[in-house]
């Protein structure tokens, strides 16, 4: 599937790595914001974009969503779920003392996925925030006699040129990031992938105002027709205090009666409900 494909840069970021799991032929652009990604997109410069959407630690990406529900509601086509693997990279002059840094750079993400490595081996080093784990890298790559490291993945090492001072440093083994494709093309991705894992549909569902047991017959609607739900989550409607919609992951294909139905028996009582999109999800093991 040959496809112009953005993704949340710079280059090196698992982000990226997620991007070429799926599209390992197609030409890939970074951009600098989850909002520019999705914006190139919209607007027809590519595509479909690659962001972040979820972390198995931190959880949500909240301006990943926001801005696909309030700004660009653009459909979501498919998903990739990747490992995260946090590396200790520094510039090769520093690899023997890399004890010895005195600055950490990386995303906060990162930062609280390594907690136990910083605090134990690193104590006294500061912890510099930064966009992406791969900037990181590209930081401390252009300033190689600084006593510096970055938190980064493989890809970011070979991308700018680092020595992976300490493997694996995250606290859990268990850490993967799921990470959705949105387009124009209303299409779920079609790819022959071994990959492949599975279907599921994502809805937004406000409720009505002030109506007790909402939420219970709004998962009633698809406990009864037994459609499992792998996620559900609130955010704010930012419509005033207390206003909250629910974004929900159910595992299974957008047919043409089960889900169908339960939407329209959740519409029937006073709800508003979005589908967000249809579509394959892949998993990188």
């Amino acid at each position: 599937m040959e496809m112009k494909i953005g993704y949340l840069g710079p280059k090196a970021t698992f982000t990226e790595a997620a991007a070429a799991a799926l599209f390992p032929s197609s030409p890939r652009a970074p951009y600098d914001t989850i909002p520019d990604c999705i914006d190139a997109a919209a607007a027809g410069e590519i595509e479909a974009a690659v962001v972040p959407l979820e972390n198995a630690l931190e959880g949500s990406v909240n301006l990943t969503l926001d801005y696909l529900i309030h700004e660009q509601p653009l459909p979501i086509i498919g998903e990739v779920v990747v490992p995260i693997e946090q590396h200790l990279l520094v510039h090769p002059y520093y690899a023997p003392h890399w004890r010895e840094v005195k600055e950490v750079y990386s995303h906060p993400h990162a930062m609280a996925q390594c907690r136990k490595f910083l605090h134990t081996v690193l104590k006294e080093a500061k912890h510099v925030h930064v966009t992406s784990t791969s900037a990181a890298a590209r930081w401390v790559s252009e300033h190689p006699h600084l006593p510096a490291a970055a938190i980064a993945n493989r890809l970011a090492a070979d991308e700018y040129g680092l020595v992976i001072a300490q493997e694996n440093i995250h606290d859990y083994d268990s850490n993967h990031t799921r990470f959705i494709v949105v387009s124009r093309r209303n299409e779920p991705l079609s790819l022959r992938s071994p990959l492949y894992a599975g279907d599921k549909t994502t809805i937004v569902v406000m409720l009505p105002k002030d109506q007790p047991g909402a939420l219970h017959q709004v998962l009633s609607a698809f406990a009864w027709r037994r459609l499992n739900l792998t996620k559900i989550e609130s955010r704010p409607a930012k419509t005033g205090l207390g206003n909250y919609f629910f974004i929900i992951d159910i595992d299974a294909p957008k047919d043409d009666v089960l889900i169908p139905g339960a939407m329209a028996e959740i519409e029937a009582l006073g709800c508003t409900v979005q589908l967000l999109g249809s579509y394959p999800y892949y998993f990188i093991g």
